[in-house]
């Protein structure tokens, strides 16, 4: 039986793997939780589960949760009375608790980046959801990596698709995530990408685009932040410098391709010129299975792919013109150092001020470049981690100076 701490336990990562815990109780068990301010939740989780531990990010909610703990019904509590603790401290106590076997990171944004490296110190395995841990700080991740021998083991549905088309290869028992050399055997790289909001808009009309077109994603109900990120294609640009962290290869070797039916989920082309690719109805649970499983596949009731359901898959080059924040990405990760944690930073800001009406669809891109070109005399190519998370407040502010009097609003803070 497999021990898991889940950092984030009560957003979509975090649920989606304690459903997963709950369908396989003979596989796993839950050591550690940590979440936010989501109360009701995290109580509901901590009956089901039982915990070791359990850590707030924000430790003035303590005295509530464990008074809310103790005034429970005797028998709606949990089995063991957990270990409470908050604040940054905490979450790294969670990351790095010691019956854990792995830690699922599922905390969103650069507060993630201190609990992950608590767990890489402390040797653990991870299941990677955190995207800023390689875009942002992937100088700093690497190194400790390396001297912890910690396994990463990419959670989203594009990095697994890659991660699982390379089983089977000699570089499954050669290599390891995140080594900083290129993966043996592996040419390419190829992130599909359904396009988002505007894949069938001409360039010309996104000048009129709405917050409503852009949250209107085709194929699928996401968060309002990742579906902009899909509308604009910068989620793949941020995909490709964490696959450059991931598999060794340079951005020449890494490509993106439009496919909207979004079955296939990525593809790798090997040294002798076959093209592997991983397919699959579209399912947060099956990548993030695969990383509590992993090296095992478990048998599941789960929906299964038929083709001739889908009729056909599509592919086609994204347009330059359309999607300038992928080009903003490659450049980012070319320049490499603190560069990707400024393009990450800004565009998270510049996506609020959009969704805020503050600036246009068509600002995003132009003034996340502004910042990019202002960091450019200050890049840091060997950063630590304090450089990323100075150059990440930097950015926001930066950002919203660029867009002016009508994006001066509150920061926010990764």
């Amino acid at each position: 039986m497999k021990a898991i701490s889940v950092l984030g336990s009560t957003g979509s990562i975090g649920t989606q793997t304690l459903a997963i815990v709950e369908e396989f109780p003979e596989r796993f068990r839950v050591v550690a939780l940590t979440a936010g301010r989501n109360l009701d939740l995290l109580i509901d989780q901590i009956r089901r589960h039982a915990p070791e531990l359990v850590a707030l990010a924000d430790e003035d909610v303590l005295p509530e949760l464990r008074s809310r703990l103790e005034a429970l019904d005797p028998s709606q509590r949990p089995a063991r009375q957990p270990e409470l603790v908050g604040g940054s401290e905490g979450l790294c106590a969670a990351a790095a608790w010691p019956s854990a076997d792995l830690v699922v990171t599922g905390i969103v944004g650069c507060a993630g980046l201190l609990p992950t490296l608590s767990a890489i110190k402390a040797g653990k395995d991870l299941a990677l959801a955190n995207k800023e841990t390689l875009i942002a700080a992937g100088p700093v991740v690497l190194p400790a990596l390396k001297a912890s021998g910690s396994r990463l083991l990419p959670a989203d549905s594009e990095h697994s698709a890659l991660f699982q088309c390379l089983q089977g290869t000699p570089w499954a028992d050669s290599a390891r995530l995140s080594t900083g050399v290129p993966t043996p055997g592996l040419r390419r790289i190829q992130l599909t990408a359904s396009g988002g909001a505007f894949r069938d808009w001409p360039a010309a009309d996104l000048a009129k685009a709405t917050v409503a077109d852009a949250t209107s994603h085709p194929n699928w109900s996401m968060g309002r932040k990742i579906t902009v990120d899909s509308a604009t294609l910068m989620n793949k640009g941020l995909e490709v410098i964490e696959a450059h962290y991931l598999f060794g290869l340079g951005y020449d070797s890494i490509e993106i391709v439009i496919h909207p039916q979004s079955i296939i989920h990525s593809m790798v082309e090997l040294a002798d010129s076959s093209v592997l690719a991983q397919l699959g109805w579209p399912d947060m649970r099956l990548p993030i299975l695969y990383c509590l499983s992993w090296p095992e596949r478990f048998e599941t009731p789960w929906r299964r792919l038929d083709l001739t359901e889908v009729g056909q898959l599509t592919f086609r080059a994204p347009d330059q013109q359309k999607y300038p924040c992928m080009g903003l990405a490659y450049a980012s990760g070319r320049a490499g150092g603190t560069m990707p944690a400024v393009l990450n930073a800004a565009n998270e800001q510049a996506v609020a001020l959009f969704l805020e009406e503050r600036i246009s669809f068509l600002d995003i891109p132009r003034l996340i470049e502004r910042v990019c070109d202002r960091h450019r005399s200050d890049l840091r190519s060997d950063p630590s981690l304090e450089d990323v998370l100075a150059v990440d407040t930097w950015a926001r502010q930066a950002l919203c100076e660029a867009a002016g009097p009508s994006g001066r609003v509150e920061l926010l803070v990764g």
